[in-house]
């Protein structure tokens, strides 16, 4: 198991970074709130889990320790696999989600694209004795459920400058791409950060 790589981010891309290890460049898939702490030429640590498949070696990246053994312990429902994991994590945090399987709370997990009425349903049973308690106290864990990962339009700006655009530049392709996102919003849906960021890419690529 890769439990942690190490080195300067040698690129970004919407979903994923590449950390330079010994020379070599490891691809690490990513949820936009841990690439938009990233920056090309900068040093980074991200906590790590190897997803093997018959046909791909997949690395999916996080923040720190706690987000990768939950990114791992959602796995253990039946359904959730790694691309579903990472969807939850880039909507909500692991303390977030620790209170809404606690609580019961079915509404902050269909929030989460990908999951419906019934899904949640199964889902709340099945982690209920799974993600343990969570790991913030007092009014830390009182707020976690409220503290969700920033607003779309903090998470692209973030990522757009991360990527190497100016901020003048990433206001710009979030206006752009706000009527898409606003849409997702009055359909009951949340926005996607990731198509987000696809989208705002090309509206950069056009305007050049």
């Amino acid at each position: 198991m890769i439990a942690f790589v190490s080195g300067p981010v040698a690129a970004l891309a919407p979903d994923s970074a590449v950390i330079e290890v010994g020379g070599v460049g490891m691809a690490v898939q990513c949820t936009p709130a841990t690439l938009s702490r990233l920056s090309v030429g900068e040093p980074a640590r991200l906590a790590t889990s190897l997803v093997v498949r018959e046909d791909s070696l997949t690395l999916y990246g996080f923040a720190d320790d706690d987000e990768r053994q939950v990114f791992e312990l959602l796995q253990t429902a039946s359904g959730v696999g790694p691309r579903l994991a990472q969807a939850m994590l880039a909507v909500h945090t692991p303390d977030a989600l620790r209170l809404a399987v606690a609580g019961g709370d079915e509404k902050a997990l269909t929030a989460v694209p990908g999951i419906g009425k019934k899904g949640a349903q199964r889902l709340l049973l099945e982690l209920k004795d799974r993600l343990g308690e969570p790991v913030g106290t007092g009014r830390a864990a009182a707020g976690a459920a409220a503290t969700r990962v920033p607003g779309w339009r903090d998470q692209l700006t973030a990522a757009l400058v991360g990527l190497g655009y100016a901020g003048r530049e990433a206001d710009e392709a979030v206006e752009a791409v706000a009527p898409q996102a606003e849409a997702a919003v009055a359909e009951g849906g949340t926005p996607q950060v990731s198509q987000l960021l696809r989208a705002a890419l090309q509206s950069l690529n056009r305007a050049r």
